[in-house]
C-alpha cells in the first residue's frame, strides 16, 4: 500500500517537473534546461545525503552513473518535445514506452504478481493510451519528429529505471548524487560545445524570457530530483514492474496543468482515461506480491 501512495504521488511530481521543463524549453532550449535543472536537483540531493545518508560503494556510484547518461538524454528528448507539444498527448505517449520496456524487464528478472495485480497493470496501461491518444476531430496533433522524440525519451526512461532499481539498497540517495553529476557534466558539456558551434543570430535575445526560463529550469531541477527520490523509495519498498506503470501515470499532472496554464483542451476519452488511472492505482494498493 505505502510503495503504492509513493509512486502514485512521484508520478504527479513527475508530470508537474515536465510541465515546468516543457515551458523552460520554449524559452531557452531542451539542453540549456537540462543542464541547469540537473546542477539544482544535484544542489537538493547533495543537502539531502546530509539527512538521509547512504553508502558510497562502486556499484552504487557506477549504476547511478549509468542512468544519469540514460537520464539527461532523455530528459533533454522529453522536454525538447514537449516544447514542441502539444504536451497532452507527447507526455502520455511517453509513459506508455516508459512503462513497458521496465514492465518486460521485471518479468524477465522473475517478478510476480497476484491476479488483481495484472488486472490493474493493464488497466493502468490502458488509462494511459486513453490519455495519450485522442481520436476526435479537431484535436491538436503532434508532428512526426515530436513523436520520435517521445518514443526514444520513454524508452531511455525505462533504462534509467531498470538501472536505478539495480542499486544497493543501502546506498541512499548516493545513486542519484552519482546520477545528477552525470546528467549535469553532460549536459553543460553539450551546452559550450553548441554555443561554440552556433552562429549568432540578428538581434539580441529577450533577457526577460530568459530570466524567466532559468528560473523555471531552476525549479524544475528540485521538483524533478524530489520525484527521483521517491521513485527511489517506491522501488526499495515496491515491485519494478508496478513502480513503471505508476510512474507512467505522470501524464496526469502534465495534462491537469496543461489544461489549467495553458488552457490546452482536455478531450472527454482523457478524462476516461484519468479515471482508469485511478482504478487501477485503487487495484494495486491491494493487490499483494506472492512470495
Amino acid at each position: 500500500m505505502l510503495a503504492v501512495v509513493i509512486g502514485l504521488a512521484g508520478a504527479l511530481v513527475y508530470g508537474t517537473s515536465d510541465f515546468v521543463g516543457g515551458l523552460a524549453s520554449k524559452r531557452i532550449s531542451a539542453v540549456r534546461v537540462t543542464a541547469i535543472s540537473g546542477a539544482s536537483g544535484l544542489v537538493l540531493l547533495l543537502a539531502a545525503y546530509l539527512v538521509i545518508g547512504g553508502v558510497w560503494s562502486a556499484k552504487a556510484v557506477l549504476l547511478g552513473a549509468l542512468s544519469g547518461v540514460a537520464g539527461s538524454v532523455a530528459l533533454m528528448l522529453l522536454y525538447a518535445c514537449l516544447a514542441i507539444g502539444p504536451m497532452s498527448i507527447l507526455s502520455p505517449l511517453t509513459a506508455i514506452v516508459s512503462a513497458l520496456v521496465p514492465m518486460v524487464a521485471g518479468v524477465i528478472r522473475g517478478e510476480r504478481l497476484a491476479p488483481i495485480g495484472y488486472v490493474a497493470l493493464g488497466i493502468a496501461l490502458i488509462a494511459v493510451v486513453l490519455v495519450g491518444f485522442v481520436p476526435e476531430k479537431g484535436a491538436v496533433r503532434p508532428s512526426l519528429r515530436a513523436l520520435a522524440m517521445a518514443v526514444a525519451s520513454g524508452a531511455l526512461i525505462g533504462v534509467f529505471l531498470i538501472v536505478i532499481d539495480l542499486t544497493p539498497n543501502d546506498s541512499g540517495v548516493v545513486p542519484l548524487i552519482a546520477n545528477r553529476a552525470v546528467n549535469t557534466t553532460i549536459m553543460f558539456a553539450a551546452v559550450g560545445i553548441l554555443a561554440l558551434v552556433a552562429h549568432r543570430r540578428p538581434g539580441a535575445r529577450d533577457s526577460r524570457g530568459w530570466r524567466t526560463g532559468l528560473v523555471l529550469a531552476i525549479a524544475c531541477g528540485l521538483v524533478d530530483a524530489s520525484a527521483n527520490a521517491l521513485l527511489l523509495l517506491g522501488l526499495r519498498l515496491g515491485e519494478l514492474t508496478i513502480q513503471s506503470v505508476l510512474t507512467a501515470l505522470y501524464p496526469a499532472g502534465t495534462i491537469v496543468l496543461a489544461a489549467i496554464v495553458l488552457r490546452e483542451r482536455i478531450a472527454p476519452v482523457q478524462i476516461v482515461g484519468l479515471v482508469l488511472a485511478l482504478v487501477a492505482a485503487a487495484l494495486l494498493s491491494v493487490a499483494q506480491v506472492p512470495a
